[in-house]
């Protein structure tokens, strides 16, 4: 344990060809501070491939933990380096740790980064993993307005109604008038009848007479017959299995409409 070794330093400034030269000389890969961090976990922080590849391949370990519950994985994910984040699930690193405090999937989610959450999901992690106080990350990517984060989760397949308890991402992104939100849950059959713990319905939380309530009182009524058969047809491919719409022998522009295109 060292309160910050050489080996740290040259991996969170990209040092590669210092970072060997220590690993030669004898510094341990797995050498922690007193916080817990490897210099694993400051090379993917930071997005430096070539250094988290020579830890790893001299045994530095995937799943190593701060004493704030962070993994390499988390880290990768708070930097948004997709190259990173395959290079650790290739070496096998945990795609939900033990600690619900630190999730890379919903930390991803939080921050916008698109190409990490289709790494995470090609790997099999649970794009609806429900942690108490955050919720899903389809509900933490509304809540901090990721629209495009939001998108991919839910044409991977995500759970369009499950947020936060009684709290649906329709109605975080109801609460932050986000018309773009609101238009892109309810186009993949977002409940607008559903109450919150306040007994209230997304449309509840938008001022009176504004374009977002008027958007909301046009949704009003069952959805078009050709809407329920874009929902029904995604939902009978299930989660992580929409690219073989992309098979179907029906007109390209059926497919975008059913991709979400």
């Amino acid at each position: 344990m060292s309160d910050w070794s050489p080996l740290h330093d040259a991996a969170i400034h990209g040092r590669l060809l210092t970072l060997r030269n220590l690993i030669n000389q004898g510094w341990p890969v797995n050498i922690i501070t007193a916080d817990h961090v490897s210099p694993l976990h400051e090379a993917c922080l930071r997005g430096h491939l070539s250094c988290a590849n020579v830890l790893l391949s001299h045994g530095a370990q995937v799943n190593g933990m701060t004493i704030d519950w962070r993994t390499p994985l988390y880290n990768a994910c708070i930097n948004g380096s997709q190259e990173c984040v395959n290079l650790l699930l290739q070496y096998g690193a945990t795609l939900h740790p033990e600690s619900d405090l630190a999730s890379p999937i919903h930390e991803a989610a939080k921050r916008g980064h698109v190409k990490c959450i289709e790494s995470l999901a090609a790997y099999g992690a649970d794009i609806d993993y429900y942690i108490s106080h955050l919720g899903t990350p389809l509900y933490v990517a509304c809540k901090n307005q990721q629209l495009d984060c939001a998108k991919k989760l839910l044409q991977l397949g995500a759970s369009v109604d499950q947020g936060k308890g009684l709290d649906s991402p329709l109605h975080v992104v109801a609460r932050l008038f986000s018309g773009e939100l609101v238009h892109l849950l309810m186009d993949f059959g977002a409940n607008a009848y559903a109450k919150n713990a306040e007994g209230k319905r997304p449309v509840e939380l938008v001022p009176l007479g504004s374009p977002l309530f008027e958007s909301f009182l046009e949704r009003e009524g069952p959805p078009s017959l050709m809407q329920l058969c874009r929902l029904r047809i995604r939902k009978c491919f299930g989660i992580r299995q929409h690219h073989k719409i992309c098979g179907l022998l029906i007109p390209e522009d059926l497919k975008h409409f059913i991709l979400h295109l």
